[in-house]
Parts: C-alpha cells; sequence; structure tokens
C-alpha cells in the first residue's frame, strides 16, 4: 500500500475578496505523479506553494510525513548572483567525484546539452548574476534534480526549455522513485509524465485518473452529465413560466406560488460556462505570394544562422518551425517581417525576400513591451480599432471581445502595466486579430497561457483564413495548430520534416551521436594522429559538393511543394508528389550522415 506523504485537510485561501481555494481536502502518496491545471489566477500556484509549507492556509491545515524530503522549483529562483554554476549545482564535489556520477552526468546533459555547458561562457565556472532568466531557470532545476527528494514539487519546469530539453525532463521525472506535483500548460509534457490531474476551479479541486488526455475525456463526461442535469433544470423552467403566461391573472394562491417557484428556479441558474466563440476574421485575399525566400542567408552580428535558404510560405500554409535555441528561428521571422514592414527595402544578409502585394502582416513577438503600461485594457483594444466585423453581418465592439478573451468588464478598466505576464499575451493577442491581418507570425504564442486560453487561441485559429508560421516549444500546440513541421537542426539549413516533432528528434539525436563518433579518442602516451594536408583537401572538396547536392535538394524540395499546392485537390497526384518528397527526404538524410562524417576531416 502506498505511504501518503502529504494531507491537505479542509483548506482554504482568500485574496482580497476572493477566495482561490475554498475547502479543500487532498492527499499526495508515494509514487504519485500529479498534474496541476487550470485557469490563471484560479490558485494552482497558490495551493502548490501551501502543499510544500511555503505559504499559509487561511484555515484548514497541511500535514508532511515524518522526515519528508521536499524539492521545490518556484517561477522566481533563489540563487546566489554572486556565485558560479558549479558552486550552485555541483558544490564541493571534485571533478572526479561530480563526473563519475552517472545522475549529475545525465541531468547536466539533458538540461545543458553537454558536461562543459556549451553556451554558456566560462562554462561551470560561469557566474550566475549576468545570466538571462531562461539561463538561471535551467541552473535552478538541475540544482533540485540532482538532489534527492521523496516529493517533487514544480511551479511551469518546462519554461525556457526547448523541445529536446522537454522530452529529457519528461523521461527524467517518468523515472524518479520521487512523487511529482508540477503545475504546467504544457499538455504533452502532462500527457507524457502525469497519472493523475487536479482542476482548481472556482475554489474546489477536481481530481481525475491518467495524463491530460484522459482528464479531457472525463471532464467532458463530467460537464455532458452536468449538462444534461441543467437541460432537464432549464426544461422545467421554460414549462413554468410557460404555464405562468398562459395562467389567468385573476387566479389567487396556486399562480402565487408558481410565480415564487419560478423565481426560485430562475434565480439560481448558474451563468452559461465560460467558452471561446469561433471568431472568423475578415482578411484581404492574398493572392499567389505570400512570402518567397531566394537563397536567403540570415546572420546575427557576424555569426551565419542560415545560409542559401530557397524557400515559400504560401496562402493558407499553417508552418511550425521548430530548432535549438539560437538556431535562427526569431532572426528568421525578423528578416520576412522586415522585408514586408519596408515593400521589401530592407533585406537579409544575402539572397532576397519577395513579399506580396496583398500581405497584411501580423507578428506577435515574445516580447511585450510594446504595449503601453498607461493605457486601460479597453483602451489598448480601442487603438487598434472599435469594432470587428464577424462575417456574416456579425460585429462586436472592443469591449464585448476583451470579454470574449476573459476580461471582464471590471478588469478592462485595469492598466495594462498591472496585468499578469499571460493577460498581457491574452490581451496582445487580442489586438493582433482585431487589427484583420492575413498572414501571422507567432513567437511563442504559448507562453504565460494557461490551458483554458490557449484552447481558446486553437479555436479561433482553426477558424482563422490566411498563413501563419509558429515558433514554440510547446509541442501539442504545434501539432494542434499547424500542418507541416520546419526545423533549424543548427547547421544553417532550414528542412521540411514529414513526420513532424517525432522526426527532428530522431535527426537531432542522429546527428549527436555521429559528432560523437567521429570525435577523436586520445589514447595514453600516444598522440592523435593529424590528417594529412592532401585528406583535409580532399574532405573539404567532398563537403562542398555535398553542400552543392543539398541545396539542390532544398530547391526540389520547395517545386515539389509548390506542385502539391497547386494540385491539392488531385488527391492521386497529391500521394505521387508526396512519394517524391519522401524519397528526397531520404537522399538528404544520406547526405547529412555523410557531410557529418567528412566534417571532421576537413
Amino acid at each position: 500500500m502506498a505511504v501518503n506523504l502529504v494531507n491537505v485537510e479542509n483548506v482554504s485561501k482568500v485574496y482580497g475578496t476572493r477566495a482561490l481555494l475554498d475547502g479543500v481536502s487532498l492527499g499526495v502518496s508515494e509514487g504519485d505523479r500529479i498534474g496541476v491545471v487550470g485557469r490563471n489566477g484560479d490558485g494552482k500556484t497558490t495551493l502548490i506553494r501551501m502543499l510544500a509549507k511555503l505559504e499559509e492556509a487561511d484555515t484548514g491545515r497541511v500535514t508532511h510525513s515524518g522526515g519528508l524530503r521536499v524539492g521545490v522549483l518556484t517561477q522566481h529562483d533563489s540563487l546566489d548572483p554572486s556565485a558560479t554554476v558549479r558552486h550552485e549545482v555541483i558544490r564541493d564535489l571534485a571533478d572526479h567525484e561530480w563526473a563519475g556520477n552517472s545522475k549529475i552526468r545525465d541531468v547536466l546533459t539533458g538540461l545543458f546539452g553537454g558536461l562543459d555547458l556549451p553556451g554558456f561562457p566560462q562554462g561551470l565556472d560561469t557566474v550566475i548574476g549576468p545570466l538571462s532568466g531562461g539561463e538561471r531557470r535551467r541552473i535552478a532545476l538541475a540544482k533540485l534534480l540532482i538532489d534527492e527528494q521523496d516529493l517533487i514539487v514544480l511551479d511551469e519546469p518546462t519554461n525556457h526549455l526547448d523541445v529536446e530539453g522537454i522530452a529529457w525532463l519528461a523521461k527524467h521525472l517518468r523515472e524518479r522513485r520521487s512523487a511529482l506535483v508540477c503545475v504546467t500548460h504544457d499538455r504533452w509534457f502532462l500527457d507524457q509524465v502525469c497519472t493523475r490531474m487536479w482542476d482548481v476551479q472556482r475554489g474546489d479541486v477536481y481530481e481525475y485518473e491518467g495524463g491530460y488526455s484522459d482528464y479531457v475525456f472525463a471532464r467532458a463526461e463530467r460537464e455532458r452529465i452536468a449538462a444534461t442535469e441543467e437541460t432537464k433544470r432549464q426544461n422545467l423552467v421554460r414549462k413554468e413560466l410557460a404555464w405562468l403566461r398562459r395562467g389567468a391573472p385573476a387566479r389567487t394562491s396556486k399562480p402565487r406560488f408558481r410565480v415564487e417557484a419560478a423565481n426560485e428556479l430562475i434565480a439560481d441558474v448558474p451563468p452559461p460556462r465560460d467558452s471561446s466563440e469561433l471568431m472568423k476574421f475578415a482578411s484581404s485575399r492574398l493572392g499567389k505570394t505570400v512570402f518567397d525566400l531566394e537563397d536567403v542567408t540570415v546572420q546575427a552580428g557576424p555569426k551565419v544562422l542560415l545560409k542559401h535558404v530557397t524557400w515559400q510560405l504560401g496562402p493558407g500554409d499553417r508552418i511550425g518551425l521548430v530548432g535549438v535555441n539560437g538556431a535562427g528561428k526569431t532572426s528568421l521571422l525578423r528578416a520576412m517581417a522586415e522585408a514586408s514592414w519596408t515593400d521589401g527595402e530592407t533585406q537579409p544578409a544575402g539572397g532576397r525576400v519577395a513579399v506580396g502585394r496583398t500581405v497584411k502582416l501580423a507578428y506577435l513577438s515574445q516580447e511585450v513591451g510594446e504595449l503601453d503600461p498607461n493605457l486601460r485594457v479597453l483602451e489598448a483594444v480601442q487603438r487598434v480599432r472599435e469594432r470587428v466585423d464577424l462575417g456574416k453581418g456579425r460585429e462586436m465592439t472592443a469591449g464585448q471581445l476583451c470579454e470574449t478573451f476573459g476580461f471582464s468588464k471590471e478588469k478592462q478598466w485595469t492598466p495594462v502595466g498591472d496585468l499578469s505576464g499571460g493577460e498581457r499575451r491574452r490581451l496582445q493577442l487580442l489586438r493582433l486579430l482585431m487589427d484583420e491581418p492575413n498572414v501571422l507570425f507567432l513567437d511563442e504564442p504559448t507562453n504565460d497561457l494557461d490551458i483554458e486560453t490557449l484552447t481558446q487561441l486553437e479555436d479561433v485559429l482553426d477558424g482563422w483564413p490566411g498563413s501563419m508560421i509558429v515558433i514554440s516549444h510547446d509541442r501539442f500546440f504545434v501539432e494542434r495548430t499547424t500542418d507541416r513541421v520546419f526545423a533549424l537542426l543548427g547547421d544553417a539549413t532550414l528542412r521540411m520534416l514529414p513526420r513532424g516533432i517525432d522526426e527532428y528528434l530522431e535527426r537531432r539525436r542522429r546527428m549527436e551521436e555521429a559528432a560523437a563518433a567521429s570525435a577523436p579518442t586520445p589514447v595514453a602516451g600516444k598522440a592523435v594522429p593529424e590528417k594529412s594536408a592532401a585528406d583535409q583537401r580532399a574532405a573539404k572538396k567532398e563537403l562542398q559538393k555535398i553542400e552543392r547536392q543539398l541545396d539542390k535538394v532544398s530547391e526540389k524540395e520547395a517545386k515539389l511543394h509548390a506542385r502539391i499546392a497547386e494540385n491539392a485537390t488531385d488527391f492521386a497526384k497529391v500521394a505521387e508528389l508526396d512519394a517524391e518528397l519522401r524519397d528526397l527526404a531520404g537522399e538528404r538524410d544520406e547526405l547529412e550522415m555523410r557531410w557529418l562524417e567528412l566534417a571532421e576531416d576537413a
């Protein structure tokens, strides 16, 4: 029988006049892996902070089993800014001690890409103070995972991790013996890791067995049953009121009783459940050309991120863009956006970006600084426009749209500067969509958004008629909203991945294995022999040849994509072209493997 680790008994917590938690009772046992979901502001973080005894309950109590070891990852780390990464993560372990510990090696490799912490200026000896929030977050997570705990409590652990990092963390947590309670909006992660779900709603917590998918099915069934009961209740109300309208006004006791009964039924009928209406924002025609990239090279300072890229974003294309951090995903979007905003005058370091004449681009960046903090929410929306046409003669005011996106009438008068990160993100999305664009660039749109808001956004995008590129580490969101996935693998190229993110992770793994296999292994007392000049010249020559072949493969792929778009309604032709595309992908894989083998020799 599983040992109980934490008991939460009749706990309540009030902020101002709002009860975040109202008489909640829960338990965590050995082996539990619990995912916590709910809308922003409904009390998820408050619940897990009380669970870990970082915050006191107003009423009720939280008890831990004797000697319980708890590890907590909060949204704000407590790292010493003057310390080094080594001091915080490895502490006083000698190099041979920590390097001989498979657990430490696994955590460092999984979270940082290698034992030498590539990307950190001085590796383990990098001082923490100047590092970014994302780098500090990974250090705090590594520090936590290297320790031994009975219970791990994680608040948004996937923030600032790329697709590979999230996949590694999911595997690592599945293999740990520690119990886990985790708040996250990453639905793929919840499905991979969790065996139970807590849904925090309006002061209460509903428990479900299984991961996120099981929770969605179970919640839908619960709400279906509730809706059935509510339909019966509302039918009774309508029947009652219909009888009253037909009844004779002169009746005395019986009609008065009926009126009172009807009023009681109406009084406690709950308001409609919050839902996102599928909005079809008007868009102008795109024509044949949206964005055409011809032999484009993208740089960040002196660093070449992409070279000789020929690619096309066509009308109605919905593209997911994944890749290692620093590979150039955001830089590529900015290069395309700048070409659009300047009518083609601003171009990348090499090649040319052609933009369709009818393109109306909306770009959601990772930052939310462009919103004036002094404006009220409603004013920020009205600055874009007062009303929006939703098609079929339906119009909504800025205020009505704000309510649809979760901003109540009271919240609409809140200064933008006082909004939470998730609320500002939601406001920014609303402003973009109100401007009726026909091309969307979304750079990490899921940051700070709760699951309910994400499903609302996905619902809006389902009916949105335009072209779209999404950069996101949220695998569920990418797979849900896009039709094709392209990847930047860190080798200055852009590749289409027919099998999506699974194929991306496989390719990255093969590249790492090939790089490790080609690395020279020093033999004690012997120097690794240098390659002769002739061998190096031959390797460079073959490398150049392979690069030209890869460029030709890219051109063929681009042409095939264009032909697939042209023959979209001819299923036999599309199948034939898709087979050619798969053959090209196989050819590309072979060329890439040979390129990796030769790279060391050159």
